[in-house]
Protein backbone atom coordinates (compact mmCIF):
# COMPACT_ATOMS: atom_id res chain seq x y z
CA UNK A 1 0.00 0.00 0.00
CA UNK A 2 2.80 2.49 0.80
CA UNK A 3 2.62 5.04 -2.01
CA UNK A 4 4.15 8.45 -2.64
CA UNK A 5 2.38 10.50 -5.32
CA UNK A 6 3.86 13.43 -7.17
CA UNK A 7 1.02 15.66 -8.37
CA UNK A 8 -1.90 17.91 -7.54
CA UNK A 9 -3.62 16.23 -4.62
CA UNK A 10 -7.10 16.93 -6.03
CA UNK A 11 -6.27 14.90 -9.14
CA UNK A 12 -4.65 12.14 -7.12
CA UNK A 13 -7.55 11.91 -4.70
CA UNK A 14 -10.06 11.69 -7.52
CA UNK A 15 -8.16 9.32 -9.78
CA UNK A 16 -6.21 7.05 -7.43
CA UNK A 17 -7.70 6.91 -3.91
CA UNK A 18 -10.71 4.61 -3.59
CA UNK A 19 -13.85 5.45 -1.67
CA UNK A 20 -13.68 4.57 2.04
CA UNK A 21 -10.16 3.15 1.77
CA UNK A 22 -8.36 5.36 4.33
CA UNK A 23 -8.47 5.06 8.13
CA UNK A 24 -6.87 8.37 9.08
CA UNK A 25 -6.19 11.62 7.24
CA UNK A 26 -3.84 14.31 8.51
CA UNK A 27 -3.38 17.42 6.43
CA UNK A 28 -1.23 20.47 7.03
CA UNK A 29 -2.20 22.68 4.10
CA UNK A 30 -0.98 26.22 3.43
CA UNK A 31 -2.53 28.64 5.92
CA UNK A 32 -3.08 31.49 3.44
CA UNK A 33 -0.37 33.40 5.29
CA UNK A 34 0.74 35.24 2.14
CA UNK A 35 4.33 34.19 2.78
CA UNK A 36 6.87 32.88 0.27
CA UNK A 37 9.53 30.32 1.16
CA UNK A 38 12.04 29.27 -1.46
CA UNK A 39 14.55 26.46 -1.67
CA UNK A 40 17.31 25.75 -4.15
CA UNK A 41 17.48 22.55 -6.12
CA UNK A 42 18.71 21.42 -9.51
CA UNK A 43 18.25 18.82 -12.19
CA UNK A 44 20.34 15.67 -12.17
CA UNK A 45 22.30 17.01 -15.11
CA UNK A 46 23.41 19.97 -12.99
CA UNK A 47 21.50 22.46 -15.14
CA UNK A 48 19.75 25.30 -13.41
CA UNK A 49 21.91 25.30 -10.30
CA UNK A 50 21.36 29.00 -9.78
CA UNK A 51 17.63 28.88 -10.40
CA UNK A 52 15.46 29.39 -7.38
CA UNK A 53 12.18 27.49 -7.59
CA UNK A 54 9.33 27.93 -5.18
CA UNK A 55 8.83 24.67 -3.29
CA UNK A 56 6.58 26.39 -0.83
CA UNK A 57 4.32 29.26 -1.78
CA UNK A 58 1.49 30.23 0.50
CA UNK A 59 -0.04 33.00 -1.60
CA UNK A 60 -3.40 32.92 -3.33
CA UNK A 61 -5.22 34.53 -6.24
CA UNK A 62 -8.65 34.03 -7.74
CA UNK A 63 -7.62 32.35 -11.00
CA UNK A 64 -8.72 29.35 -13.04
CA UNK A 65 -7.84 26.77 -10.38
CA UNK A 66 -9.89 28.46 -7.67
CA UNK A 67 -12.78 29.21 -10.03
CA UNK A 68 -12.88 25.59 -11.22
CA UNK A 69 -12.79 24.28 -7.66
CA UNK A 70 -15.63 26.63 -6.73
CA UNK A 71 -17.76 25.42 -9.65
CA UNK A 72 -17.06 21.79 -8.72
CA UNK A 73 -18.47 22.43 -5.26
CA UNK A 74 -21.47 24.32 -6.63
CA UNK A 75 -22.40 21.35 -8.83
CA UNK A 76 -22.55 19.13 -5.76
CA UNK A 77 -25.10 21.44 -4.15
CA UNK A 78 -25.98 20.78 -0.50
CA UNK A 79 -24.71 22.49 2.65
CA UNK A 80 -21.13 22.89 1.50
CA UNK A 81 -22.21 24.71 -1.66
CA UNK A 82 -24.44 26.94 0.44
CA UNK A 83 -21.57 27.84 2.77
CA UNK A 84 -19.07 28.43 -0.03
CA UNK A 85 -21.58 30.56 -1.94
CA UNK A 86 -22.11 32.65 1.18
CA UNK A 87 -18.37 33.08 1.56
CA UNK A 88 -18.09 34.30 -2.01
CA UNK A 89 -20.93 36.79 -1.53
CA UNK A 90 -19.02 38.25 1.38
CA UNK A 91 -15.36 37.74 0.40
CA UNK A 92 -15.85 38.18 -3.37
CA UNK A 93 -12.88 36.96 -5.45
CA UNK A 94 -10.33 37.63 -2.74
CA UNK A 95 -7.24 35.58 -1.90
CA UNK A 96 -9.10 34.10 1.09
CA UNK A 97 -11.98 33.06 -1.16
CA UNK A 98 -9.55 31.41 -3.56
CA UNK A 99 -8.03 29.52 -0.66
CA UNK A 100 -11.39 28.33 0.67
CA UNK A 101 -12.58 27.20 -2.77
CA UNK A 102 -9.44 25.15 -3.29
CA UNK A 103 -9.70 23.65 0.18
CA UNK A 104 -13.41 22.91 -0.14
CA UNK A 105 -13.01 20.80 -3.27
CA UNK A 106 -10.20 18.80 -1.69
CA UNK A 107 -11.90 18.24 1.66
CA UNK A 108 -14.93 16.83 -0.12
CA UNK A 109 -12.70 14.25 -1.80
CA UNK A 110 -10.97 13.45 1.49
CA UNK A 111 -14.30 12.71 3.14
CA UNK A 112 -15.12 10.35 0.27
CA UNK A 113 -11.90 8.37 0.80
CA UNK A 114 -12.32 8.12 4.58
CA UNK A 115 -13.68 4.91 6.10
CA UNK A 116 -16.86 5.05 8.17
CA UNK A 117 -14.87 4.82 11.43
CA UNK A 118 -12.10 7.12 10.20
CA UNK A 119 -10.90 10.48 11.45
CA UNK A 120 -9.53 13.59 9.76
CA UNK A 121 -7.17 16.07 11.43
CA UNK A 122 -6.88 19.47 9.73
CA UNK A 123 -3.84 21.48 10.90
CA UNK A 124 -4.24 25.24 10.52
CA UNK A 125 -3.86 28.50 12.43
CA UNK A 126 -5.89 31.58 13.26
CA UNK A 127 -5.49 32.94 9.74
CA UNK A 128 -8.30 30.77 8.39
CA UNK A 129 -9.31 28.30 11.14
CA UNK A 130 -12.67 30.00 11.69
CA UNK A 131 -13.53 29.81 7.98
CA UNK A 132 -12.33 26.21 7.75
CA UNK A 133 -14.35 25.16 10.81
CA UNK A 134 -17.61 26.21 9.19
CA UNK A 135 -16.57 24.63 5.89
CA UNK A 136 -15.78 21.36 7.69
CA UNK A 137 -19.13 21.48 9.52
CA UNK A 138 -20.84 21.67 6.14
CA UNK A 139 -18.81 18.84 4.58
CA UNK A 140 -18.74 16.38 7.49
CA UNK A 141 -21.82 17.55 9.41
CA UNK A 142 -21.92 19.54 12.62
CA UNK A 143 -22.42 16.32 14.57
CA UNK A 144 -19.12 14.95 13.23
CA UNK A 145 -17.02 17.63 14.89
CA UNK A 146 -14.86 16.04 17.60
CA UNK A 147 -12.23 18.46 18.90
CA UNK A 148 -10.42 21.71 18.41
CA UNK A 149 -6.87 20.90 19.46
CA UNK A 150 -4.30 23.54 20.34
CA UNK A 151 -0.61 22.82 19.84
CA UNK A 152 1.88 25.15 21.49
CA UNK A 153 4.55 25.06 18.82
CA UNK A 154 7.05 27.52 20.32
CA UNK A 155 7.81 30.27 22.76
CA UNK A 156 7.55 33.42 20.61
CA UNK A 157 10.36 35.92 20.60
CA UNK A 158 9.75 39.09 22.52
CA UNK A 159 9.20 42.07 20.28
CA UNK A 160 7.22 45.29 20.26
CA UNK A 161 3.80 44.73 18.70
CA UNK A 162 0.18 45.77 18.98
CA UNK A 163 -0.87 42.10 19.32
CA UNK A 164 -0.16 39.30 21.76
CA UNK A 165 2.49 37.01 20.23
CA UNK A 166 1.06 33.82 18.75
CA UNK A 167 2.55 30.51 19.82
CA UNK A 168 -0.18 28.00 18.93
CA UNK A 169 -1.61 26.21 15.92
CA UNK A 170 -5.11 24.79 15.67
CA UNK A 171 -5.93 21.21 14.67
CA UNK A 172 -9.58 20.53 13.80
CA UNK A 173 -10.61 16.91 14.34
CA UNK A 174 -13.62 15.42 12.55
CA UNK A 175 -14.95 11.89 12.24
CA UNK A 176 -17.10 10.44 9.50
CA UNK A 177 -19.58 8.73 11.83
CA UNK A 178 -20.40 8.22 15.50
CA UNK A 179 -18.34 5.03 15.69
CA UNK A 180 -14.72 6.08 15.44
CA UNK A 181 -11.29 4.63 16.17
CA UNK A 182 -9.86 6.38 19.21
CA UNK A 183 -7.25 5.49 21.82
CA UNK A 184 -6.87 7.99 24.66
CA UNK A 185 -3.23 9.13 24.85
CA UNK A 186 -1.43 9.59 28.14
CA UNK A 187 1.76 11.42 29.06
CA UNK A 188 4.22 11.32 31.93
CA UNK A 189 3.00 12.68 35.25
CA UNK A 190 4.42 15.97 36.45
CA UNK A 191 6.84 15.17 39.33
CA UNK A 192 5.33 17.99 41.39
CA UNK A 193 1.85 16.53 40.88
CA UNK A 194 3.06 13.06 41.91
CA UNK A 195 4.69 14.42 45.06
CA UNK A 196 1.52 16.29 46.00
CA UNK A 197 -1.13 13.74 45.07
CA UNK A 198 0.56 10.41 45.84
CA UNK A 199 1.48 11.14 49.43
CA UNK A 200 0.85 7.69 50.92
CA UNK A 201 2.79 4.47 50.60
CA UNK A 202 2.73 0.88 51.78
CA UNK A 203 4.44 -2.37 50.88
CA UNK A 204 2.78 -2.28 47.44
CA UNK A 205 4.05 1.18 46.49
CA UNK A 206 3.08 4.85 46.43
CA UNK A 207 -0.63 5.63 46.27
CA UNK A 208 -3.26 8.34 46.58
CA UNK A 209 -6.76 8.18 48.07
CA UNK A 210 -9.79 8.75 45.84
CA UNK A 211 -13.50 9.12 46.74
CA UNK A 212 -15.95 6.23 46.61
CA UNK A 213 -19.10 8.37 46.54
CA UNK A 214 -21.45 8.11 43.60
CA UNK A 215 -22.13 11.42 41.79
CA UNK A 216 -25.73 10.26 41.29
CA UNK A 217 -27.42 10.51 44.68
CA UNK A 218 -30.58 8.72 43.46
CA UNK A 219 -29.28 5.14 43.33
CA UNK A 220 -31.16 3.15 46.01
CA UNK A 221 -29.40 -0.07 44.99
CA UNK A 222 -26.05 1.55 45.82
CA UNK A 223 -27.21 3.18 49.06
CA UNK A 224 -26.06 1.25 52.10
CA UNK A 225 -24.07 1.46 55.34
CA UNK A 226 -20.38 0.60 55.26
CA UNK A 227 -17.93 0.95 58.16
CA UNK A 228 -20.57 2.97 60.01
CA UNK A 229 -21.13 5.43 57.13
CA UNK A 230 -24.28 5.47 54.96
CA UNK A 231 -23.84 6.99 51.53
CA UNK A 232 -24.62 6.40 47.86
CA UNK A 233 -21.52 4.50 46.77
CA UNK A 234 -19.87 3.89 43.42
CA UNK A 235 -19.56 0.15 44.01
CA UNK A 236 -21.93 -2.59 45.11
CA UNK A 237 -21.72 -3.75 48.70
CA UNK A 238 -20.05 -7.03 47.71
CA UNK A 239 -17.40 -5.28 45.67
CA UNK A 240 -16.80 -2.79 48.46
CA UNK A 241 -16.33 -5.56 51.01
CA UNK A 242 -13.93 -7.47 48.74
CA UNK A 243 -11.85 -4.33 48.11
CA UNK A 244 -11.75 -3.63 51.85
CA UNK A 245 -10.64 -7.14 52.68
CA UNK A 246 -7.85 -6.91 50.07
CA UNK A 247 -6.62 -3.63 51.58
CA UNK A 248 -7.71 -1.31 48.73
CA UNK A 249 -10.36 0.53 50.76
CA UNK A 250 -9.29 2.45 53.86
CA UNK A 251 -10.94 4.52 56.57
CA UNK A 252 -8.51 7.05 58.00
CA UNK A 253 -10.43 7.35 61.28
CA UNK A 254 -13.70 6.09 62.75
CA UNK A 255 -16.68 7.81 61.16
CA UNK A 256 -14.65 9.09 58.19
CA UNK A 257 -15.91 8.35 54.69
CA UNK A 258 -13.95 5.38 53.28
CA UNK A 259 -11.70 5.95 50.26
CA UNK A 260 -9.85 3.67 47.90
CA UNK A 261 -6.17 3.41 47.06
CA UNK A 262 -4.95 4.33 43.58
CA UNK A 263 -1.37 3.15 43.16
CA UNK A 264 0.95 5.19 40.97
CA UNK A 265 2.07 2.12 39.07
CA UNK A 266 -1.56 1.46 38.07
CA UNK A 267 -2.00 4.95 36.64
CA UNK A 268 -1.85 5.23 32.86
CA UNK A 269 -0.29 8.66 33.23
CA UNK A 270 -1.35 12.22 32.68
CA UNK A 271 -4.48 12.39 30.52
CA UNK A 272 -3.72 14.26 27.30
CA UNK A 273 -6.34 16.95 26.75
CA UNK A 274 -7.00 19.15 23.72
CA UNK A 275 -4.21 21.54 24.80
CA UNK A 276 -0.83 20.14 23.73
CA UNK A 277 2.01 22.01 25.38
CA UNK A 278 4.45 19.10 25.70
CA UNK A 279 5.62 18.68 22.09
CA UNK A 280 8.24 21.20 20.95
CA UNK A 281 8.99 22.13 17.35
CA UNK A 282 11.27 19.92 15.30
CA UNK A 283 14.84 20.65 16.35
CA UNK A 284 18.33 19.21 16.29
CA UNK A 285 18.89 16.31 13.90
CA UNK A 286 15.16 16.15 13.17
CA UNK A 287 14.99 19.70 11.78
CA UNK A 288 15.35 19.93 8.01
CA UNK A 289 15.41 23.70 7.72
CA UNK A 290 11.74 24.25 6.83
CA UNK A 291 9.87 26.89 8.84
CA UNK A 292 6.67 24.81 8.86
CA UNK A 293 8.12 21.37 9.55
CA UNK A 294 6.17 19.47 12.19
CA UNK A 295 7.82 17.23 14.80
CA UNK A 296 7.51 13.46 14.50
CA UNK A 297 6.15 13.33 18.08
CA UNK A 298 3.13 15.40 17.04
CA UNK A 299 2.22 13.03 14.22
CA UNK A 300 2.89 9.96 16.34
CA UNK A 301 0.36 11.20 18.90
CA UNK A 302 -2.28 11.76 16.23
CA UNK A 303 -1.65 8.46 14.45
CA UNK A 304 -1.56 6.43 17.69
CA UNK A 305 -4.79 8.03 18.94
CA UNK A 306 -6.86 7.50 15.79
CA UNK A 307 -5.59 4.39 14.03
CA UNK A 308 -4.38 0.85 14.62
CA UNK A 309 -1.29 -0.99 13.33
CA UNK A 310 -1.80 -1.90 9.68
CA UNK A 311 -4.29 0.93 9.07
CA UNK A 312 -3.91 3.33 6.14
CA UNK A 313 -2.80 6.89 6.89
CA UNK A 314 -3.12 9.58 4.20
CA UNK A 315 -1.34 12.94 4.09
CA UNK A 316 -2.39 14.87 0.98
CA UNK A 317 0.06 17.71 1.74
CA UNK A 318 2.97 15.57 2.86
CA UNK A 319 5.79 18.10 2.29
CA UNK A 320 8.99 16.85 3.88
CA UNK A 321 7.32 13.62 5.01
CA UNK A 322 6.82 13.86 8.76
CA UNK A 323 3.51 11.97 8.56
CA UNK A 324 5.04 9.32 6.32
CA UNK A 325 7.94 8.74 8.72
CA UNK A 326 5.69 8.61 11.79
CA UNK A 327 3.29 6.18 10.07
CA UNK A 328 6.17 3.93 9.04
CA UNK A 329 7.61 3.89 12.56
CA UNK A 330 4.18 2.99 14.00
CA UNK A 331 3.61 0.11 11.56
CA UNK A 332 0.88 1.83 9.56
CA UNK A 333 0.44 1.79 5.80
CA UNK A 334 0.68 5.24 4.27
CA UNK A 335 -0.12 7.41 1.26
CA UNK A 336 1.64 10.72 0.73
CA UNK A 337 0.92 13.35 -1.93
CA UNK A 338 2.93 16.43 -2.84
CA UNK A 339 3.23 18.67 -5.87
CA UNK A 340 6.94 19.47 -5.61
CA UNK A 341 9.77 17.32 -6.91
CA UNK A 342 11.95 18.55 -4.07
CA UNK A 343 9.55 17.22 -1.43
CA UNK A 344 9.25 13.78 -3.01
CA UNK A 345 13.03 13.46 -3.28
CA UNK A 346 13.47 14.62 0.31
CA UNK A 347 10.92 12.08 1.58
CA UNK A 348 12.75 9.27 -0.19
CA UNK A 349 15.99 10.27 1.52
CA UNK A 350 14.17 10.48 4.84
CA UNK A 351 12.74 6.98 4.42
CA UNK A 352 16.14 5.67 3.52
CA UNK A 353 17.54 7.02 6.79
CA UNK A 354 14.99 5.06 8.82
CA UNK A 355 15.80 1.88 6.92
CA UNK A 356 12.92 1.68 4.44
CA UNK A 357 14.22 0.30 1.14
CA UNK A 358 12.87 1.36 -2.24
CA UNK A 359 11.06 -1.95 -2.78
CA UNK A 360 8.80 -1.24 0.22
CA UNK A 361 6.96 1.67 -1.38
CA UNK A 362 6.00 3.07 -4.79
CA UNK A 363 6.55 6.55 -6.22
CA UNK A 364 3.95 7.55 -8.79
CA UNK A 365 3.64 10.50 -11.16
CA UNK A 366 7.16 11.82 -10.89
CA UNK A 367 8.23 14.00 -13.88
CA UNK A 368 11.63 13.54 -15.42
CA UNK A 369 12.70 17.21 -15.68
CA UNK A 370 12.57 20.25 -13.43
CA UNK A 371 10.55 22.01 -16.11
CA UNK A 372 7.89 19.33 -15.90
CA UNK A 373 7.86 19.64 -12.11
CA UNK A 374 7.42 23.39 -12.23
CA UNK A 375 4.67 23.06 -14.84
CA UNK A 376 2.81 20.58 -12.66
CA UNK A 377 3.06 22.89 -9.70
CA UNK A 378 1.40 25.67 -11.70
CA UNK A 379 -1.45 23.66 -13.20
CA UNK A 380 -3.96 24.43 -10.48
CA UNK A 381 -3.74 28.12 -11.42
CA UNK A 382 -3.98 29.46 -7.90
CA UNK A 383 -0.52 29.21 -6.45
CA UNK A 384 -1.16 25.70 -5.16
CA UNK A 385 2.39 24.87 -4.12
CA UNK A 386 2.13 22.61 -1.15
CA UNK A 387 3.16 23.34 2.38
CA UNK A 388 6.05 21.46 3.92
CA UNK A 389 4.78 19.46 6.90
Amino acid sequence: MNKLYFGDNLDVLRDHIDQESVDLIYLDPPFNSQENYNVLFKERSGAGVGAQVEAFRDTWKWEDGAANAYEDVMRLNGDVALVLKGYRTWLHQSPMMAYLAMMGARLIEMRRTLKSNGTLYLHCDSTASHYLKILMDAIFGVESYRNELFWKRSNPKSHISTNFPTCTDTILRYSKADRVTYHQPYGDHDPEYVAKAYKYDDENGVYRLLPLLNPNDKRPNLTYEFLGVTRVWRWTKDRMRQAYESGLVVQLKPGAVPQYKKYLEDSKGRTITNCWTDIPQAAGKEALGYPTQKPVALLKRIISASSNPGDVVLDPFCGCGTTVEAAEQLDRQWIGIDVTHYAVTLIEKRLQKIGLTRDKYTVMGRPTTIGDAHELGCRSGSGWNLKVA
